[in-house]
């Protein structure tokens, strides 16, 4: 059977109890930890940076921490969140002149290596670097701010995705993020998804346990 991973992104959690809210999600079934860094310049939001990283790991969470990059430039910055827990490290192609360059710098820092793709960049990229890359993140919507809905038409660029990686690279994961919910994830895991960014729609949720659940529940029957 195939697995899925639920991943939640701290950007929506409760930042004045953040390892707490964020261990209450994992308590509740997320598998992952999704840390999203803007910089108010590739991306209109600020957001956090490698202290709060750092805090998560001295409060002892011990799931894999995702670090979604979304600044520019980015490859000063890798090394300073692999130093600060990171298991994984996901860049932007337009956040650097070199891309095979910065993908062996997150392999040599030790972390697992992402890929992002915005609704409308292109996947010709993905012709010479997938056999660098461990996941593929595909942005449900334009990033920068939470609570958005998910753009239709991003299932067809997953399908596309998912092509490729059965296709050359089978044990690359596949990871969608931007406005996954309960109404749409079947959707989205049946387009070939394999890792589900969830923010909003657990952490404005009275129930963790319900939600995370309940998506799951959803993923395992289609």
């Amino acid at each position: 059977m195939k697995k899925f991973f639920i991943a939640p992104s701290i950007l929506s959690a409760d930042f004045s109890r953040l390892g707490e809210d964020v261990q209450k999600a994992l308590s509740a079934g997320g598998d992952i930890v999704h840390f999203d860094v803007m910089d108010n310049h590739y991306v209109p939001n600020l957001t956090i940076g490698p202290m709060v990283l750092k805090s998560l790991k001295d409060y002892k969470i011990t799931a894999p921490i995702d670090v979604h990059l979304m600044v520019k430039p980015v490859d000063n910055l890798i090394p300073i969140f692999a130093k600060s827990g990171a298991d994984c490290i996901t860049i932007h192609p337009e956040t650097t002149d070199h891309v095979d360059k910065t993908l062996t710098l997150i392999k040599n820092s030790g972390c697992k290596v992402g890929l992002g793709f915005n609704p409308s960049t292109s996947l010709s990229i993905l012709d010479y670097t997938m056999d660098k890359i461990d996941i593929i993140l595909l942005m449900g919507v334009n990033p920068g701010f939470s609570g958005q809905s998910f753009i239709p038409k991003m299932l067809d660029k997953l399908r596309e995705i998912r092509i490729r990686i059965d296709k050359f690279f089978p044990n690359i994961l596949l990871e969608v993020d931007g406005g996954i919910k309960l109404s749409n994830i079947s959707d989205i895991a049946s387009a070939g998804a394999d890792i589900f960014v969830v923010g909003s729609a657990i952490f404005s949720s009275k129930n963790y346990f319900k939600i995370i659940q309940n998506m799951k529940s959803k993923l395992y029957s289609i």
